[in-house]
């Protein structure tokens, strides 16, 4: 069994066990029939993965890793907001008649901000401090942006990324304000343990630590009994990411640069109900 599938099991069992239940309270979220979605949830969930361990893509179902870093690229190398620059479609019910979430997402990376050493959008902050600062306790990205957040159609879940190099590693904090455990959680693990990845090497380090903190990690009680059997299931041992290891500059990354080798996964869930 990989240590994310172990991880994502205790998490998943702490919350049926353990969890506070939305039942009785008004809540935003409902299902396709119009009933309230409520959920039973943990606050402040925090789960560490070493990703110079393993890489934390659970084994008990698939998770489509192409598409995970599609849309890694498409936040944090195109810094778009526009799902017609995405090939998933995941984003599509957010967008307006144009194509675009609002000023979410790589909206809020791409805008230019004044610094002491220059003018940099946030990205490319953290790809100067990495170079240059590289032990600063101060390279993060942040896409909460209060002053925007009326013209976003969806206020971003992962919130901000915290980076910082210990020896030769680089590590990083991923902040979520709220995470669907069934639809979203290992999806958001790959994403930024993807991210962290593509950081190091273009920036001379090795992958170290990344932890993920989750603020509100919830159950939805129609994904309940399908919890339970995806948690029950048998695992397998974690695969191994191979990165292209020729690509030196961040906007240079393809989705074909990153392979799964030896990944043995079970069944797809498939028709999950989504809350909305």
């Amino acid at each position: 069994m990989s240590k994310a599938d172990s991880i994502f099991i205790e998490m998943c069992k702490d919350i049926l066990e353990n969890g506070y239940s939305s039942v009785g309270q008004k809540v935003r979220t409902v299902w396709e029939d119009g009933q309230p979605a409520h959920t039973v949830k943990k606050f402040c969930v925090i789960n560490r993965y070493d990703l110079s361990e393993e890489f934390p893509i659970m084994t008990l179902r698939p998770t489509n890793l192409k598409n995970a870093i599609d849309e890694l690229l498409w936040i944090w190398q195109r810094k778009s907001n526009n799902i017609k620059d995405l090939n998933s479609h995941i984003w599509d019910s957010w967008a307006d008649e144009t194509g675009s979430i609002g000023k979410a997402y790589g909206y809020q990376l791409q805008i230019k901000h004044k610094y002491a050493e220059g003018e940099f959008d946030q990205v490319d902050r953290v790809l100067y401090d990495l170079k240059n600062n590289p032990y600063s306790r101060r390279i993060i990205a942040n896409l909460y942006n209060h002053s925007d957040l009326h013209e976003m159609n969806l206020y971003p879940c992962a919130y901000s990324m915290t980076f910082n190099v210990t020896g030769k590693k680089l590590n990083a904090i991923l902040n979520q304000r709220s995470s669907d455990v069934l639809v979203a959680n290992n999806w958001n693990v790959c994403m930024y343990a993807v991210l962290v990845h593509m950081l190091a090497q273009v920036s001379g380090f090795e992958a170290g630590e990344f932890v993920h903190v989750i603020a509100d990690t919830h159950i939805y009680d129609r994904h309940i009994p399908l919890i339970r059997e995806l948690i029950s299931r048998p695992a397998f041992p974690a695969p191994k990411l191979v990165i292209n290891p020729d690509v030196k500059d961040f906007y240079a990354f393809r989705v074909e640069d990153f392979v799964l080798e030896n990944y043995q996964r079970g069944p797809q869930i498939k028709n999950i109900p989504v809350a909305v």
